[in-house]
């Protein structure tokens, strides 16, 4: 009988491996969310994955690393959604720097769980980790990082859709900062911010959209 060969024997110990993996980040971002990052303890991902605590330290050598693990998968998949919008709308940089904006609504109403864990992440990060930390995970993420944004603002102002005024650099950063936060905080506060302000998350957050893109617009 031919040996079996280490080749073929990998694939399904990479799949175990795969699956336990994905069952531990479950497990995590579903209890970060009920409970809160600082809240949950590794002892309570161990159980709500239904493994052993030594199973878990042969993926993750603590929380921590779990947290930057999740923060990576989250950022991917919403450039990857932001992206998809910029490159489906047509004309001017204005309509591009609006499908831009939009998808970010769209996220907030499609995946708000995964904007509380961000908005969880905010804080930990101001309070815990640096800036350097964060700054090499976006560049691994995103060579070039904001450059592609920032050309957005000098084509607008290029085709005349865009204030002629504004700076390519500081206008496109603090607008992606307002929107940002704007959809974390609302994402975090969920129906307290109807039962306050009378409107859904997705009104209130599409109206400050709005209000930037008249912000931006040329007059």
């Amino acid at each position: 009988m031919p040996a079996t060969s280490s080749t073929s024997a990998s694939g399904p110990y990479q799949a175990h491996r795969e699956r336990q993996r994905r069952r531990i980040l479950a497990a995590a971002e579903e209890l970060f969310d009920i409970r809160g990052i600082d809240r949950v303890p590794v002892a309570d991902i161990v159980a709500a994955a239904g493994i052993r605590a030594s199973t878990l330290y042969e993926y993750f050598s603590n929380k921590d690393e779990i947290v930057w693990t999740l923060v990576e998968e989250l950022m991917r998949q919403s450039s990857f959604s932001v992206l998809e919008a910029v490159e489906g709308a047509t004309g001017p940089a204005l309509a591009r720097i609006t499908a831009l904006l939009e998808a970010f609504g769209n996220e907030l109403v499609n995946h708000p769980q995964r904007v509380r864990f961000m908005a969880q992440f905010d804080a930990m990060y101001a309070r815990d980790w640096s800036a350097e930390r964060l700054l090499a995970l976006e560049d691994r993420l995103f060579p070039g990082r904001f450059e592609p944004l920032s050309n957005l603002i000098r084509e607008g102002i290029a085709d005349g859709s865009l204030r002629p005024d504004l700076n390519p650099d500081l206008s496109m950063h603090s607008v992606l900062n307002a929107v940002v936060g704007a959809q974390r905080r609302l994402a975090s506060l969920g129906n307290r911010v109807e039962q306050e302000y009378g409107q859904p998350i997705e009104v209130l957050f599409r109206e400050t959209v709005r209000i930037l893109l008249l912000g931006l617009r040329a007059p």
